[in-house]
């Protein structure tokens, strides 16, 4: 038994007294009892009852000095957080009435409708209450609905089985798919913070791609994206290998693929090796953006959606030639609008908006050889902070456009571009990091300039100046401030 574990059990033993003093039968039920019998960690509990929850909670924070946190009065349920030996723990705890097997009737999975009396946990004798078989369905790793009704009592159970099953690496019962196809339009009835909860839950899998597909399988990604379902069976150009929404779901698994966190089907020996990468990259696309969300999941997200306008935009000409003028404007809009819809925070939004809108954009840099260097730093600047992000979903776009049919030498052209665009902002930002050259102050005082727009304007020049070699001195930067003043007032007074 690990050191967690040992901590855990001094925790409930003093959890089980509090308890005996109410004389209040308590259990823990659910994610727990299962995750201990598979040997994984988890440092959340879910404790149920047979009284006053809320009293008992409180009276635990009490005892173990805990926070306490309401979640739901009407329902009886309430959250201890606590830390022993620098280990958080939440601890959920739940009123039932009737029995214990009542309450594990109303549970949506087998393997999640298992309990163990406290006491007998902190002694340490697992006599587990198992009456749908939850044991068994473990050993033959099998997610299995607890009755026909789990999710007309509630329909967020659709989503959470389908990521449930995916990261135990479990297969749903036939039955229980049945039944998720059957009740999957409940899926808009559920609240839209929830929605975003499980979609979050899910993207964050390795091989989340795979998921998504299962749950177009099963009818959920429609019911919980709709425009999706127009992305299907729309033809592209003949360089694409797949319709638009095969194509945007493989953009998505390459995404797995270029970040090292999932094989690709069609992922030939020797694609990574000439691909950036270095731990570097791995640190920056596991910061977290926003309310646990990182810029890997985000990417992965902006993949599936980067095409969603194709649809409304595609038009044929005369020559047959098809094109989807628009599409990264109006796709923009329309990811913010559906990443609005599921509440996502508005620095989430933002981020998937600028690789939906920005996604050709590396690509269109030059028609020659290579962008300049005044190019590449316009691009990060309008980029917004996602200028890296937008190249590794180029690298993707690119993969999934070719797929089985990619040639190996025109990849390795695609990742010149895009090493050389990475190595010259690197390069820029190594020029302009440590020096700034002139501030507003210089220039208002030397100029008898205002605060305001024109000394924005002069001093992003500047920057940007700085940033491609043109100056590096502050004699220089005054002197293009001058040039460019000079030429401003020639051209309202000639």
């Amino acid at each position: 038994m690990s050191d967690i574990k040992q901590h855990l059990l001094g925790l409930l033993n003093r959890i089980s007294t509090v308890l005996r003093e109410h004389d209040c039968p308590a259990y823990v039920v659910g994610g727990f009892v299962r995750d201990w019998l598979l040997g994984r960690e988890t440092a959340d509990l879910d404790i149920a009852v047979g009284g006053d929850a809320l009293s008992v909670a409180k009276e635990v924070a009490r005892v173990v000095a805990g926070k306490y946190v309401l979640l739901d009065e009407a329902n009886g349920v309430a959250r201890v957080v606590v830390t022993e030996n620098k280990q958080p723990w939440y601890l959920d705890f739940a009123s039932f009435t009737g029995s214990i097997e009542d309450d594990l009737a109303r549970r949506d999975f087998t393997i999640d409708a298992m309990a163990v009396e406290l006491s007998d946990l902190v002694s340490g004798s697992l006599c587990l209450i198992d009456p749908f078989s939850g044991a068994n369905d473990l050993k033959r790793k099998l997610l299995r609905a607890v009755s026909l009704t789990i999710f007309e009592q509630d329909a967020a159970r659709l989503l959470r089985g389908v990521r449930l099953a995916t990261e135990l690496g479990f297969s749903i019962e036939s039955e229980t798919e049945m039944l998720i196809r059957g009740n999957c339009g409940l899926v808009r009835l559920v609240s839209k913070e929830r929605l975003r909860e499980e979609l979050v839950r899910m993207l964050a899998l390795p091989g989340s791609a795979r998921l998504v597909r299962y749950l177009e399988a099963l009818g959920l990604l429609t019911q919980l994206i709709p425009e999706v379902e127009a992305m299907k069976g729309v033809e592209q150009p003949k360089e694409h290998h797949w319709d638009v929404f095969e194509h945007s779901v493989e953009t998505m698994a390459a995404v797995e693929f270029l970040l090292r966190e999932a094989p690709w089907e069609y992922g030939r020996e020797g694609l990574l090796a000439i691909t950036p990468w270095s731990e570097d990259f791995r640190r920056y696309f596991d910061q977290v953006v926003s309310s646990g969300s990182t810029r890997r999941l985000l990417l992965k997200l902006g993949g599936l959606l980067h095409d969603i306008a194709k649809p409304v935009t595609k038009t044929i000409d005369d020559t047959g030639r098809i094109r989807f003028l628009g599409h990264t404007k109006q796709g923009a809009a329309m990811a913010t609008a559906i990443l609005e819809r599921l509440r996502f925070s508005s620095r989430e939004v933002r981020l998937v908006e600028s690789l939906v809108y920005h996604h050709l954009r590396p690509v269109q840099m030059t028609s020659d050889d290579l962008p300049t260097s005044r190019a590449i730093y316009r691009y990060f600047r309008d980029t917004e902070g996602a200028g890296i992000d937008i190249l590794f979903l180029a690298l993707a776009d690119y993969l999934a456009t070719w797929g089985p049919r990619l040639d190996f030498e025109e990849w390795r052209e695609h990742n010149r571009l895009i090493s050389y665009i990475l190595e010259e902002h690197l390069r820029q930002e190594v020029k302009t990091a440590p020096v700034k050259l002139v501030d507003g102050h210089d220039l208002m005082d030397i100029f008898g300039l205002k605060p305001g727009r024109l000394l924005g304007e002069l001093l992003a020049e500047v920057h940007e100046a700085q940033a491609t070699g043109e100056v590096s001195t502050r004699e220089e930067a005054i002197e293009i401030v001058r040039n460019k003043l000079e030429k401003r007032q020639c051209g309202t007074a000639c």
